[in-house]
């Protein structure tokens, strides 16, 4: 029984190819990315022979050229044009002596090939030129293949196959046209290198480009020769093909020109023989040898050798007797079957002729008897012919012979039929007995092939298990191997890491030593400070004795005046005494922060001496445990390696348990926003703009991009791709989605109508769809599924359909910027971005400080008592003072934006400039410069409404309504410059503390408001349970009406707070 082997094939349903040498498919992948690179590198030499080799040898090993072309995509090629230049050598070569289905697979890069010509500088002496026509040349050679797909790369087969399309003159015509059409692309490609030479430079990568040419034009010469000679043995028409014969004479004398300049080539004659044509062209109409031509090599067509038949166990000598045996038995059965049949078919075969013979010899008596009897009747007629009723009887009498004959005649007949039908039943016995013998002897012969067959599958399965058995010791001895190596550059791991400490606690005792002269020197600061303030309070103790005796002096004249002096200079004791203790609280704390530190450094280095303790001690352990583990290799290293690998395994698989569920955790915040985005209910980040939500969407393109690039090093195992980083990565991208989709349902009240807010959160959902399957995609039971290869194909797919919703979605929110005002100060910047920038932001400081001064002034302003009672002065008292902290939250909180933003652009800029930087991130700049704007709009109007209050122009309400735009303006700031902010920046936590700052005086502000109107409020005291019936409906009905008037004007001014923000975002009035 032989088995079939299935074909395999992979999950795109084709049928995976498997080398014929025992290679691994992503080591050799590796491997031929290293040769793509080497061969294409930027030194201006030839590609060597060995890479180009390997990449060819690649494609005959898996069939398949898909693995080089993405390989040369990958590479920077296209930034310079020595190695695009060696990119086309290396194409042209694999292409000609490749697979087949390298050719093939070949048509689907014309737009690289066309990308390669269009990327090169058209001016110049360098390689511009030569990769433009190189191109065009390689592009007409895939033409033409996918036109004649008989010929390969080199034009090299039996010549019979090359006469292929002579049976049809008119499709001759055409293969011998494009195949000088080819040769002339050739001849004008060679001229044009030839020109490039350089006399006084090296021109060994402009040679090598000669190689391929020299091979393809001298194929192609063989093959139109023959072509030629069989159209003119095929046709007598030769002035027909006279303007082949002209244009083939005139490539015979410009091939010839070209080897011979290419024979004179010392490099290019080391690498090829150069073909030697003869001073005349081959006479075409010779039908013998031709000797002008070469001789064609003759390639023989081997056929595949048959697989190696599987080793098989010697037959022992009994089962070879007793299948003999079996065999003879069987054979004499046959034959004695055969024999008995035969002699069955002659005693048949006599029965029947005798049988025969005796109807035959019944027939003839019957026919005497009836002769007879006619005889006799006709002399009884003859003698009766005169008696007419003597004539009837006679007749009647005839007839009754002629009947009775008859009847005889049947009755023979169906004697014979019954023998006949005995005869044929017996033989049917016959055979029907043969046939059941016959089928009991095949039935025990197969019983016993069966038995046979059994015995023999028994023991190749036994074998099989003895072979898998060796070769899984064999990966077992190779396991442990691999294992020591590993151990042993563990140890060296340790020594290094423990060099690298050592190296690192160098470093921390010179910044300890660094921190202990700053703590001397802050020191002695504090040492000078103290004698200063000192002597400034001596000098001021001077100065009070001096006015006290003085005051005692003028006592008894300006007695008011004195007392007024007294008491200015006893509050500016007062105030000197309180600035004494704040900078004594502040030498204070510097000096535990000293103390801290040095504290700190103390701890430092004693973790520091102890992990390099537990370093030593681990390095030891493990150099002791490893010379061990080299002694003792037997069963319990064994058992070792095993459950390492098992909990590595285990380690693993848990560890893609976590990222799965990381992933479903930002799959679920994210269906969240969605939910959110879609929910009529939800109204958003209603403090959003649209240069923040542009912002943010940047954000979160990047942070796609990141975590594509994260999780590609996560599955290739490099650097930069632990598990932290991709759990980092998928929160943070998560995050900013999130956000993204809040602030565009935030923005969509500045739309203009539904439609277009509807198309805000269709475009809004599409992108948070993106994002959810970008999750979902990632997840490791459906990675599993894929090859190794495809799986970095997986996030880069999803990361620029993420991209691509994302860029749409920035197209949408865009819109809602007005026209005219479309990039604000940018658009309408004519010098450095980064001015524009820190003058926003001084501007906005000045504007905090021209409150400052205004809440000053009306703090400092008289009160009119006669307006205004004791209680309302001391209710305006209180709001200037909320007001007052708010002002001054706001100033820290702009110098804090101010020192993040700086920060941001110094971390941000790399070696670019700061303009640069602000015209890279456009969108953020922009939000940043209108929080800005916000923040000095909103502190104003806060300012106008608490004078207006006081001077009882702007009610309560108004001021609660300027507070709240405080605290908006002020969260947009923040989200603002967090958008671009380090996680663990300390000016950033500064920047948040100030914002919560501001929104605490604010919160306070709006309770001290909010409590002042509860005061004024007076309930009516109104008795409704005694009231009539009457008087209560008609009361009743009065306060629905009034609620339902109320309820109108509040939806009227709310439609009326929209269309001003629509109509006034971003307007001159706000600027």
């Amino acid at each position: 029984m032989s088995t079939r082997r299935r074909p395999n094939f992979d999950i795109d349903g084709d049928e995976v190819h498997y080398p014929t040498r025992p290679v691994d498919k992503d080591k050799a992948e590796n491997e031929l990315v290293i040769n793509i690179k080497k061969a294409t590198s930027p030194e201006e030499s030839a590609p060597k022979q060995k890479h180009v080799r390997k990449c060819i040898v690649y494609t005959w090993d898996y069939h398949s050229s898909i693995s080089f072309w993405s390989g040369l995509r990958v590479q920077p090629i296209l930034s310079d044009e020595v190695q695009t230049f060696k990119a086309l050598i290396t194409v042209h070569k694999v292409l000609q002596e490749g697979h087949p289905v390298t050719i093939k697979e070949a048509h689907g890069q014309a737009g690289w090939l066309e990308t390669c010509a269009r990327t090169v500088a058209t001016e110049g002496q360098r390689y511009g030129p030569l990769i433009k026509t190189y191109v065009q040349f390689i592009l007409a050679k895939l033409r033409f293949h996918r036109l004649r797909p008989e010929f390969n790369g080199l034009f090299e087969y039996e010549e019979y196959i090359s006469l292929k399309g002579i049976d049809d003159p008119n499709e001759g015509y055409e293969t011998i046209s494009d195949l000088m059409g080819l040769q002339d692309q050739i001849e004008s490609f060679q001229r044009m290198v030839f020109s490039h030479f350089r006399h006084s430079a090296n021109n060994e990568c402009r040679i090598s480009a000669l190689v391929p040419l020299v091979k393809e034009s001298w194929g192609i010469y063989r093959f139109i020769t023959s072509m030629l000679r069989a159209m003119h043995r095929r046709t007598n028409d030769h002035d027909a093909l006279e303007p082949l014969r002209q244009r083939f004479n005139s490539q015979h004398y410009n091939l010839r020109k070209f080897y011979y300049e290419c024979s004179n080539l010392k490099y290019l004659t080391g690498l090829i023989n150069v073909p030697k044509l003869g001073q005349e062209p081959p006479n075409l109409l010779d039908t013998g040898g031709a000797p002008d031509l070469p001789a064609r090599p003759k390639t023989t067509v081997a056929s595949p050798a048959p697989p190696p038949a599987a080793p098989s166990p010697a037959p022992d000598a009994s089962v070879v007797n007793e299948q003999a045996r079996m065999l003879k038995q069987y054979e004499d059965q046959q034959n004695a079957l055969r024999a008995q049949r035969e002699a069955e078919e002659r005693q048949r075969l006599d029965l029947e002729a005798q049988q025969q013979r005796e109807f035959e010899q019944r027939q003839r008596e019957q026919a005497e008897r009836e002769r007879l009897a006619q005889e006799q009747l006709m002399q009884q007629q003859m003698m009766q012919y005169n008696n007419q009723a003597a004539q009837q009887v006679s007749d009647y009498e005839r007839e009754l012979l002629a009947m009775r004959g008859q009847y005889e005649r049947d009755q023979l007949l169906l004697e014979q039929y019954d023998r006949r039908v005995k005869a044929l039943e017996g033989e049917l016995g016959g055979v029907t007995s043969n046939i059941h013998a016959q089928m009991a002897s095949k039935d025990g012969l197969i019983n016993q092939l069966q038995d046979q067959v059994n015995l023999w599958r028994n023991k190749y399965e036994a074998l099989a298990k003895l072979y898998s058995q060796l070769r899984t010791e064999h990966l077992d001895m190779l396991a442990k191997f691999k294992q020591l190596q590993l151990k042993a550059n563990s140890a060296q791991e340790a020594v290094d890491r423990m060099e690298r400490m050592e190296r690192d606690l160098k470093a921390k005792n010179l910044e300890l030593a660094d921190m202990i002269r700053e703590r001397d020197r802050a020191r002695f600061d504090i040492d000078r400070q103290k004698s200063s303030h000192k002597d400034e309070i001596d000098r001021l103790r001077r100065e009070i004795n001096f006015a006290n005796e003085r005051a005692e002096d003028a006592t008894r004249s300006k007695s008011s005046e004195v007392s007024n002096v007294l008491g200015k200079y006893n509050r500016q004791l007062t105030e000197l005494e309180d600035s004494l203790r704040s900078k004594q609280m502040q030498i204070d704390d510097l000096l535990v922060k000293l103390n801290n530190a040095s504290g700190d450094m103390e701890r430092l280095r004693d973790e520091k001496d102890q992990e390099i303790l537990i370093l030593q001690e681990g390095m030891d352990n493990t150099i002791q445990s490893l010379s061990e583990a080299q002694q003792n290799q037997g069963l319990s290293e064994e058992a070792t390696n095993a459950q390492i690998d098992t909990l590595i395994l285990d380690n693993r698989k848990k560890l893609n348990q976590v990222i799965d569920s990381i992933l479903q955790a930002c799959v679920q915040k994210v269906d969240d926003a969605i939910y959110e985005l879609e929910s009529p209910t939800q109204a958003g980040n209603v403090n959003s703009t649209p240069e923040y939500t542009l912002s943010m969407i940047e954000k979160a393109i990047n942070n796609a991009t990141d975590f594509a690039m994260v999780f590609n090093l996560h599955l290739s195992g490099d650097v930069g791709g632990d598990y932290v980083d991709v759990i980092k990565g998928a929160n943070e991208f998560a995050q900013v989605l999130s956000d993204v989709l809040i602030n565009c349902k935030g923005v969509t009240r500045l739309a203009n109508d539904d439609d277009a807010s509807d198309k805000i959160v269709a475009v809004a959902k599409s992108a948070g769809d993106v994002g959810l399957r970008f999750f979902l995609n990632l997840q490791s039971y459906k990675l599993d599924l894929l090859q190794p290869a495809q799986r970095k194909e997986v996030s880069m797919r999803n990361n620029s359909e993420a991209r691509t919703a994302l860029t749409r979605l920035s197209e949408v929110v865009d819109t809602l910027i007005p026209k005219g005002t479309k990039g604000g100060a940018l658009a309408r910047a004519n010098g450095d971005i980064g001015d524009i920038v820190e003058h926003e932001m001084q501007s906005a400081a000045a504007a905090i400080e021209a409150a400052t001064q205004r809440l000053q002034e009306l703090m400092s302003r008289p009160r009119d008592s006669a307006r205004f009672s004791a209680v309302d002065l001391q209710v305006h008292d209180s709001i200037l003072s909320a007001a007052m902290a708010i002002t001054s939250a706001i100033a820290r909180l702009i110098k804090a934006a101010t020192e993040s933003q700086q920060e941001i652009v110094s971390q941000g800029k790399g070696s670019s400039s700061v303009q640069q930087f602000y015209k890279r991130n456009n969108r953020w700049t922009e939000g940043l410069i209108s929080a800005a704007k916000a923040v000095a709009f909103a502190t104003n109007l806060l300012i106008e409404s608490a004078d207006g209050v006081l001077s009882g122009t702007h009610s309560l309400e108004q001021l609660i309504v300027a507070s709240n735009e405080v605290a908006a303006a002020t969260a947009q700031l923040v989200a603002a410059s967090r958008v671009k902010a380090n996680l663990m920046s300390k000016t950033q936590e500064r920047l948040e503390l100030a914002a919560k700052a501001v929104t605490e005086a604010c919160k306070a502000l709006v309770r001290q408001v909010k409590a002042v109107s509860a005061k004024q409020v007076v309930e009516e005291d109104m008795d409704y349970k005694n009231m009539a019936v009457l008087e209560y409906k008609r009361r009743e009905m009065e306060q629905q009406v009034e609620i339902l008037k109320l309820e109108k004007d509040l939806g009227a001014a709310r439609h009326r707070l929209g269309a001003m923000r629509r109509a006034g975002y971003h307007t001159d009035g706000t600027d």
